[in-house]
């Protein structure tokens, strides 16, 4: 599994565990949604930047996302 592939994986996980659609989660990180839906598909390779807001949410760390 890549990077890309294990975040995606990491962020629907945290994101159904919370019980967050897409766009509440989206709206929490900053970001808009289809760039969740893009990321969790692994069909974008999101920067060191977009990896940090989308751990705010969920009180991890970047590091977190992509263990």
């Amino acid at each position: 599994m890549d990077i890309r592939q294990r975040l995606a994986s990491n962020l629907r996980r945290l994101r159904g565990q919370h019980g967050w659609s897409q766009e509440d989660y989206a709206d929490r990180a900053g970001i808009h949604r289809t760039y969740v839906s893009d990321i969790e598909r692994a069909a974008r390779n999101p920067t060191i930047t977009i990896v940090e807001k989308l751990a705010v949410p969920f009180g991890v760390s970047a590091s977190d996302l992509i263990a």
